[in-house]
This record gives structure tokens, sequence and C-alpha cells, in this order.
């Protein structure tokens, strides 16, 4: 089940849910990020997207923009790279993270194997360098979900939206039965960046007792591909700017069973990427000003984590415990450097940011019978998390009203600790599901000479219920319902943001009264996952209270020494989001399947009594694979609605671009050349239709001489042979 492309699948076997009467086990879909532990996908009270097998095909997904390219209410915003050497920080974030039902950022959890990946940090105090949160290498993920709704009740903070979880290559992934030594290579080409790749996987198992895994991932790539048609070496140019990207990526991987319900996983996964853009844009049209610009950019985050499974047969207040333990270092580097007429003739700017990460959970599993068809399923648990966050902007000619080095932020240690308790009641017809998780979060700042002020620390709690329910009238209709909390702590930057500009006479100053912000929502839905009509259908409402904004102007005046213009984070928006998808899969026959999924949401900034700009236009996917042999085909229609007038917030750029709709085709096929070896190609935008996202043109004037920049790619071609063994 799912759209023109994804499709919900897993290897493995699980359990049903407890029920007091036996059940035969059955190869269902199962999902890990609904509820702590592996489930049948009929049994989580909420839309998951999962994304495994031909979904992750690198013919049709080569980075995270193109993993949601045909999943409505989901995206990657990917603006293109036109900035400048102090101001304007467009497109330096790259595949800046996942929006889900309009709300991206922060508010949307990522993990990685169960650990947190870093946040984005993207602020105008940090001039032309902006972090986004792609940092990972698809080519070591083996399965995704997309859980859509509030997730808090489980994972804490940032689940606002809800969450995108990614899991990396096992070895069971590679070896067959009876199979000591495999593994996998596989070659990657795609016009539309003018990528390419190849990966190595070794997996191996040289006891019973004992598996291991070892992976490379290599790949290059130029500048994402548009439609503009201006080659100008100035500001006038609309199109991409040249540029050079690099990667390097490596998994390692230790299973270790031995016996007794034991099972160790320790994982080392390094994720590296390298930037240089020649940015023609940023160039002066005439003969003074900027001469030249470029940019460069480098992101490393590097994860050594163990996950155990314990069997504890026979206690009476678990079956199974599993605990996590990770660590984890992301480094990020941005620096501009500029050529100009004037003196001193040159400027650079290097800002960096790092995060550093332990988090440690410990859960325990526990199923017994209650008596009158009833069973319960009791999951519980401890989560702890240290985060150490810090900044530094250096580099050479900085404006006269600052001095390099400087912090934007203090050094900054988050600690969060947190309960957690779901409880499943089911019977063969209904599945009652309450989860309540209790977070106690800690910003502590320290002082530093290159921050100016006395830093501010922040802690504060958050309790987070869910309710699920779940119905079953027949043997194959489910209809659910989840009533959700989330919420997001405040950041280390929102917390303690500074910058002075003593000549025009504004600043921002640090908010130790920050709220988190909170969210409530609800869902309804129904499904059929069985028989040769598949679907889902759900509807869901959202309110979210005390949005932190940033630069907000609390007081002073502008041009005033005394009393400089103050802008501060501060808890101000309320918003209101409510949409429905639809997803749906029809056989016709044994080699021809249909798809269609649709999805809308509408939003509002009930404060200001305005849309909510981060939403994106509706959108509907229809698709149909065919086999033929070992041969198969497919076909997605991709249409997006306008973004209309109506739902734009004009308050900050009374002119902005409003999207047209669009039609996109696509085409694919792959050829199954012997047992083990397969390859694939996607013909991308048939039509070369050219089109606009809206999530990379907000805020951009529909007056604009560059518009044709900001388009997306045009008729592109991806190839990719993998080879099992």
């Amino acid at each position: 089940m799912l759209m023109a492309g994804p499709v919900l699948a897993q290897s493995a076997p699980v359990p049903a849910p407890v029920v007091a009467q036996a059940s035969v086990p059955v190869l269902r879909e199962v999902v890990v990020s609904g509820s702590r532990s592996e489930r049948e996908l009929d049994e989580v009270p909420a839309s998951v997207d999962v994304l495994t097998g031909e979904d992750l095909d690198p013919a049709r997904v080569g980075d995270i923009r193109e993993l949601v390219r045909n999943v409505p209410n989901v995206s990657v915003r990917r603006a293109p790279q036109r900035f400048g050497a102090v101001n304007g920080s467009t497109g330096r974030d790259g595949n800046a993270g996942f929006n889900i039902r309009g709300l991206e950022g922060n508010r949307v959890l990522l993990t990685v194997d169960g650990i947190r990946v870093p946040r984005e940090l993207s602020s105008g105090v940090f001039g032309s360098a902006a972090f986004g949160r792609d940092y990972y290498d698809l080519g070591l993920i083996s399965r995704v979900e997309i859980l859509r709704g509030a997730s808090s009740a489980l994972y804490g903070s940032d689940g606002l939206a809800g969450m995108v979880a990614m899991f990396t290559t096992e070895p069971k992934d590679l070896l067959k039965p009876g199979q000591t030594l495999g593994g996998r290579v596989g070659l990657r080409a795609d016009t539309e960046d003018g990528s390419r790749g190849v990966g190595v996987t070794l997996a191996g198992a040289p006891s019973e007792t004992l598996q291991w895994l070892g992976s490379v991932q290599v790949g290059r790539a130029k500048e994402l591909d548009n439609q503009g048609e201006n080659f100008a070496l100035n500001s006038n140019r609309t199109a991409p700017n040249p540029q050079k990207d690099k990667g390097v990526s490596l998994l390692g991987k230790v299973v270790l069973t031995p016996g007794g319900g034991q099972r160790h996983t320790l994982t080392l996964e390094h994720v590296d990427k390298r930037s240089e853009v020649e940015a023609y844009s940023g160039r002066s049209t005439t003969a003074t000003g900027t001469l030249d610009l470029d940019g460069t950019t480098d992101m490393q985050r590097t994860r050594l984590s163990w996950d155990g499974r314990f069997r504890v047969d026979g206690s009476a207040w678990a079956d199974e415990l599993r605990a996590t333990v990770g660590y984890q270092e992301a480094d990020s580097q941005e620096v501009s450097t500029e050529l100009r007429t004037a003196t001193p003739n040159n400027r650079s700017r290097d800002v960096t940011y790092t995060e550093k990460l332990w988090q440690a959970v410990l859960q325990a599993e526990k199923a017994r019978s209650l008596g009158a068809d009833w069973g319960q399923k009791l999951v519980y648990g401890v989560d702890v998390s240290v985060s150490r966050m810090d900044n530094l902007v250096t580099g050479v000619t900085p404006p006269a009203y600052e001095t390099y080095p400087l912090k934007r932020f203090p050094p900054t240690r988050e600690t969060n600790t947190a309960l957690f308790v779901q409880s499943e009641f089911a019977t063969d017809r209904w599945s009652v599901i309450p989860a309540l998780r209790y977070d106690r979060f800690d910003l502590k700042a320290a002082a530093d000479p290159l921050y100016p002020l006395q830093p501010a620390s922040l802690k504060d709690s958050a309790l987070s219920p869910k309710l699920g329910l779940i119905f079953r009238p027949g043997d194959e209709l489910s209809l659910f319902a989840n009533l959700a909390a989330g919420f997001k702590a405040p950041s280390s930057l929102q917390l303690n943001n500074f910058f002075q500009n003593t000549a025009a006479s504004y600043r921002t100053i640090p908010n130790p009264n920050l709220k988190p912000e909170t969210s409530r929502t609800l869902e309804l839905g129904a499904r059929d996952t069985t028989g040769p009509v598949q679907w889902e259908a759900a509807v869901f409402s959202g309110r979210y209270k005390d949005f932190i904004e940033e630069l907000v102007v609390v007081g002073g005046q502008a041009g005033n020494p005394a009393n400089p213009l103050t802008y501060q984070a501060v808890n101000k928006s309320q918003v209101r989001l409510s949409g429905f998808e639809l997803k749906g899969k029809l056989a016709l026959g044994k080699a021809t399947d249909l798809r269609l999924a649709y999805g809308q949401t509408k939003g509002r900034d009930t404060t200001a009594g305005v849309p909510l700009n981060s939403v994106n236009p509706a959108r509907l996917v229809l698709g149909v694979d065919h086999r033929v042999g070992d041969w198969k085909f497919g076909a997605s229609v991709n249409h997006v609605a306008k973004k209309s007038t109506g739902d734009i917030d004009y308050t900050s750029a009374p002119n902005q671009f409003a999207t047209p709709a669009y039609t996109t085709l696509d085409l694919r096929a792959s050829w199954q050349l012997r047992p083990g070896m397969k390859i694939s190609a996607a013909l991308n935008n048939v039509t070369d239709r050219k089109y606009w996202e809206w999530t990379n043109v907000r805020g951009l004037a529909a007056s604009s001489t560059v518009l044709d920049a900001y388009t997306a790619p045009g008729r592109s071609v991806a190839v990719a042979l993998v080879a099992d063994f």
C-alpha cells in the first residue's frame, strides 16, 4: 500500500498484537516508529509511510529530495545556491530537511537507527551561512519510515509535525540462508545534477552467533539543473551556479547473537559531504562592487552506537529489554570568499556549527493476557540525551561594527531526561493505546570570551499524552483515531541569539523566558491493506501554540544609539493546520498495479490572521506498474495545484510569486539480468515541463528578473546497476 512508487514492506515476520486467543503468524508489513517496537502497520493508529526495497532504487532515489518526490504532504526544500559574502544564505542549506503537513525544520524529528540527527541552524545573523539537516547517504539506508502527526508521546522534543526514521543496512539484508559471505555493488548516474556514485557493501557470518557488515559509498555531483537560460557571469544569471560536490560515507556493523534471546549490534557510521560553488550570481553587473564570489561547504556526521536486546523469561515486569547507547559528532562549516573593488578588496566569512550528542535509552516490553479475549502489551522506559552545541564566526575584513572571531550564541549544553509508557489493550476487534511521556529539559549556556553578554539558561518540562484507537469491523477493514500531543524545546540560538550593529543602531538579545512550542493533533482514518484493492484515507487537524518567532521587534528605535531597535525570539504565533490524505493500490491481475495518492493541507497563523507559508499546495500522484518476465515498467503522473494568493501571507513580502499548477510525467524500467543483478532506469519530467516548487520560492518577488533560477530540473535520466552476490 502506498502511492506511485513507495510500497509498505518488510522482510521479517513479527507477532501480531497480543490478544487472549491464539493467532497464526503471517508475513505482514511492519513498522517501528509508530510504537517504539516492531508491529504490523494495521496495528498503528496513525498514518505511516514505509519506503524500502524498490522505493529506494538508486535510479529513482539519489537523495532525500528525490526520496519524497511522489509523497503528498511531505517535501524537502532545495533552493538554488544564490548567496552573498555577508548577506543572503539562499540555498546554502542544500536539501534543508523535511516538511510534513506544513511544518518543517526542527519541528520534524529525524533519527538514524534511533539516534537523533543534528538540528537545522539558520538565521539572518549568520549572514551567508545556513546549516540544513541532510546528514544522510541513502546508499547506507535500507528502510525509511515517515510518521505523520505529533510523536512526542514516544520520542520527545521536535516531534510537533511527525518524524522521519531511517534504518541502516543489516547483514541479514544481504546474506542468504546458509551464506557466510555476501555483498552488494551498486553504480548510479543521473543527469539531473551530473551525479555518479559507486557503493560496495560486504557482509559475512563466520559463525552462527556472529555477523558483520562493511560499506563504502563514494559520490560526485555537479549543480542541480534548472530551466534558466541566462548564463551571464553576474547577478542576472538564471542558470545554476557551477558547483562541485563530493561525498564519502562509511558504515560498519557487528551483530552478535550469543543465545538466550540476546542480540547486540555495534554500529559505526560516518558521512562526509563537501561542496564548492562558483557564485556567478553574486557578482555585480558593473565594474564596481563584487568581482568574484566563491563558497565552500563541509558537513560531517560520525556516529558510534550499541543496540542490545535481551529476553527476560519468567519476569513479571518484562519479556524483553532493549538498551541503546549512542555517541554522535556533527561538524559543519560554510565559507564565503569575496573579491571586490572596495578597500580592502578581500572579504571572507567562515562559520562553523558543531553538535555533539550522547543518547541512551532503556526500554522494556511486557505482554500478558487479561482474560475475556483481552490482552495487554506494555512498552515503557527512560530516555536520556545530552547535546553540546557551539558555533564560531571568523574571517577577513568583518563589518565595521564587528570584530572576528565571535559567537552568535555561547557554548550550550542541553540535557533531556524523559520517562515514557505506552499500554495497548487489544481484542480481535478493538485496540486502545494510551501513551504518556514526561520530558525535563535543561539548556545551560556557558560564559565565553567571544560572546559579550551574560548568557541565559533555561529549564522547563513537557507532558505529552497520546490516545490511539483501532476498530476492526471486519477481517480486512480497520478504522483508527489518534489524539496526540507534541512539543519542541527552544534552541540554543533562539535562547541566546546576539547581534549588534552599532552603526545602524539595532541588535538582537537573548530571551530566557521562552516556552516550548506545543501541539495537539487529531487524526481519523480507515485502511484496508489486504486483497486486490488496498487503500488508506485519513483526515487530520492540529493546533499549535507558542510558536517561536525569531527576530521579532520588542522595543527601541532604529538609528537611536541610546535605545537601539531591539529584536528577540519570542513565543508569538498560534497555528492551525488541517487536511486529508488518500492512498490506494488496485491489482489488475497478477502483473499490473494501479496506484493513487492525494494530499492536501491548509494552514493559518491564527494570531496574525494570515495563511501559513510553509504549507505546500495539494499534490495528486497517479501511477501504474507492470511486470513482464524479468522486466518491470512503471509510470507516474504528478499533478501539483497552484499556490492560491489566498493561501499566501504577504506581510513580510507584499509581492510574492504564486507558483502556477503543473503536471509532470515520469517513466521507469528495470531488468533482472540474472538472479542478484538488476539494471534500472528512470526518465523524469518526460515532457520537459517548466515549473516551480512552492517550498523553494517562498518570499520571492513576482517581479523578480531571476524567477527562472528557481525552476525545478527539466528532463533528466538516471540509471543504476545493482549486483548482489
